[in-house]
């Protein structure tokens, strides 16, 4: 495996760390910022800078030399109304296909995988029901519009080239650094209370490790890749309080608290997350729910 990254970030950098460096060549990976690629070259990776916004230099020979290429930049707008999915104008709001959709189609030979990071975002709402990867798409946010275009342009790359590509839909994410224990910690943790309201939750190791499955076996199609069970925010808030003996926040009422439009727009989507198909494809999830992933996360807890 030769594996090139655009947007060295959380996940990303999480997937590669667990990487056998023995048998995998990471040719480059790509961040946002000259102060982000000196730090990651100092863990001995090949960063290149890419803000979305312009061609940057080195990219064009990693891919050539690429066998597998891992993304995970969001895309930007959403593309105009009627575009069609392997157009330009549909490429156009995916950071990747508008600068090297050229390099990807008819370039880039040794090319044998596409791995894209998205998100269940994409389903919108359902009112609290199961969903799966058949499932009707219903997204409701700009952001969610604009994945699931980008979906649609990878598909029909990996179509043109004839390369599987796997769309790798993400639940709430979370791992060291970023959980519960952190937000107890800074004082942002909330108990957020609203009837009936369930999210679906992925640890960053479960990430890395379905996304390496998928890589390794070189399987493309749509799989969710989140946990078993879908639960109350404020009952994973309450765990982990109690789970450290640290006095939990108040319950709110989601009616009337004080949050960002954005905030308030994941609340405005409600479904329960099927992950039986990557579990299908041979993955066993290390935390297959948020207790087991808290569990080997009390550390973060009063970190200053």
């Amino acid at each position: 495996m030769r594996l090139f990254v655009f947007g060295y970030g959380y996940s990303a950098a999480r997937f590669v760390d667990g990487l056998d460096r023995k048998k995998v060549t990471v040719e480059a990976v790509t961040v946002r910022s000259r102060d982000k690629a000196a730090s990651v070259a100092a863990h001995g990776l090949k960063p290149l800078v890419f803000d979305g916004e312009h061609p940057a230099d080195g990219v064009a020979g990693a891919l050539y030399r690429a066998t597998h290429l891992l993304v995970s930049a969001p895309p930007g707008h959403p593309a105009p109304k009627g575009a069609h999915a392997g157009g330009a104008n549909a490429r156009a709001g995916d950071p990747v296909l508008r600068w090297y959709y050229d390099e990807l189609a008819h370039g880039s030979p040794n090319l044998e995988w596409i791995g894209y990071l998205s998100t269940v975002g994409v389903y919108g709402d359902h009112d609290g029901g199961w969903v799966d990867e058949e499932s009707e798409l219903r997204p409701r946010s700009e952001r969610s519009t604009a994945r699931v275009e980008a979906e649609k342009a990878w598909l029909a790359l990996g179509e043109t080239r004839r390369v599987p590509v796997a769309i790798v839909r993400l639940s709430g994410i979370y791992g060291p650094g970023r959980n519960a224990f952190v937000n107890l910690t800074n004082g942002t943790a909330k108990r957020l209370v609203k009837p009936g309201q369930v999210f679906n939750r992925i640890h960053v190791d479960d990430i890395a490790g379905a996304t390496r499955l998928l890589a390794e076996r070189r399987l493309g199609g749509i799989f969710n890749v989140t946990d078993d069970e879908p639960a109350p925010p404020q009952d994973v808030v309450l765990h982990a309080a109690e789970m450290v003996g640290a006095t939990p926040p108040e319950e709110t009422d989601f009616a009337a608290a004080d949050l960002s439009e954005m905030a308030r727009s994941f609340y405005g989507e409600n479904k329960r997350v099927s992950n039986k198909k990557i579990k299908d494809a041979g993955y066993r999830f290390r935390h297959p729910t948020y207790r087991e992933g808290l569990e080997g996360l009390k550390g973060d807890y009063g970190k200053g």
